[in-house]
């Protein structure tokens, strides 16, 4: 049986724009690294919605990542993140 392999896709380091490279840094990361790093500022900072967990609060740094949007959903966020990586 074959090795299930991860999607090379994700694991292409990808550069962070100015506004997401604030909270992750400015090195070039792999799609997961990112949303994991995001995660990490996400909880450290509180902003998962108290209410609903599966919504995010955004703070000065994510609001521009946001789309200036003040709340998204941990799908939208995913969808968001992606126009901040090239």
């Amino acid at each position: 049986m074959a090795e299930k392999k991860g999607n090379p896709a994700f694991m292409k380091p990808l550069q962070p724009d100015a506004a997401l490279g604030a909270i992750v840094g400015t090195t070039p990361l792999p799609r997961t690294e990112v949303v994991k790093s995001l995660w990490v500022y996400i909880k450290k900072n509180n902003l998962q919605d108290a209410k609903n967990k599966r919504n995010i609060n955004a703070d000065d740094k994510l609001l521009p990542v946001f789309g200036g949007k003040k709340q998204v959903s941990m799908f939208e966020m995913t969808k968001l993140v992606s126009q901040h990586l090239k």
